[in-house]
Protein backbone atom coordinates (compact mmCIF):
# COMPACT_ATOMS: atom_id res chain seq x y z
CA UNK A 1 0.00 0.00 0.00
CA UNK A 2 2.69 2.86 0.88
CA UNK A 3 4.24 1.54 -2.84
CA UNK A 4 0.45 3.11 -4.15
CA UNK A 5 0.65 6.14 -2.15
CA UNK A 6 4.47 7.08 -3.20
CA UNK A 7 2.69 6.86 -7.43
CA UNK A 8 -0.26 9.03 -6.13
CA UNK A 9 1.95 11.23 -4.71
CA UNK A 10 4.53 11.33 -8.03
CA UNK A 11 1.24 11.45 -10.11
CA UNK A 12 -0.19 14.27 -8.32
CA UNK A 13 2.92 16.40 -7.68
CA UNK A 14 5.28 15.87 -10.88
CA UNK A 15 2.36 14.87 -13.64
CA UNK A 16 -0.16 17.39 -12.20
CA UNK A 17 -3.03 14.44 -12.36
CA UNK A 18 -6.08 15.50 -10.57
CA UNK A 19 -7.44 13.82 -7.21
CA UNK A 20 -10.49 13.07 -9.38
CA UNK A 21 -9.29 11.19 -12.00
CA UNK A 22 -6.72 9.03 -9.63
CA UNK A 23 -10.02 8.38 -7.28
CA UNK A 24 -11.87 7.25 -10.95
CA UNK A 25 -9.04 4.60 -11.99
CA UNK A 26 -8.34 3.23 -8.09
CA UNK A 27 -12.36 2.37 -8.16
CA UNK A 28 -11.27 0.78 -11.22
CA UNK A 29 -8.80 -1.53 -10.43
CA UNK A 30 -9.12 -1.83 -6.82
CA UNK A 31 -8.51 -5.44 -6.90
CA UNK A 32 -5.15 -4.80 -8.50
CA UNK A 33 -3.31 -1.61 -7.99
CA UNK A 34 -0.78 -2.41 -9.62
CA UNK A 35 -2.37 -1.54 -12.80
CA UNK A 36 -2.99 1.65 -12.15
CA UNK A 37 -1.15 3.22 -14.45
CA UNK A 38 -2.53 1.31 -17.60
CA UNK A 39 -6.39 2.31 -15.95
CA UNK A 40 -5.35 6.05 -15.95
CA UNK A 41 -3.84 5.65 -19.37
CA UNK A 42 -6.78 3.55 -21.13
CA UNK A 43 -9.45 6.07 -19.79
CA UNK A 44 -7.74 8.85 -21.26
CA UNK A 45 -6.54 10.56 -17.78
CA UNK A 46 -2.39 10.57 -18.53
CA UNK A 47 -1.00 10.74 -22.10
CA UNK A 48 1.48 8.04 -23.99
CA UNK A 49 4.16 10.30 -22.60
CA UNK A 50 3.18 10.60 -19.17
CA UNK A 51 2.48 6.84 -19.05
CA UNK A 52 6.42 6.27 -19.64
CA UNK A 53 7.67 8.59 -17.55
CA UNK A 54 5.23 6.87 -14.68
CA UNK A 55 6.75 3.99 -15.51
CA UNK A 56 10.60 5.19 -15.40
CA UNK A 57 9.70 6.23 -11.71
CA UNK A 58 8.12 2.92 -10.82
CA UNK A 59 11.45 1.55 -12.12
CA UNK A 60 13.20 3.78 -9.44
CA UNK A 61 11.59 3.15 -6.63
Amino acid sequence: MEATKQLVHFLEEELGISDGAISLALRHCEQTPNFLPITLWQYGLVTLDQLTQIFDWLETV
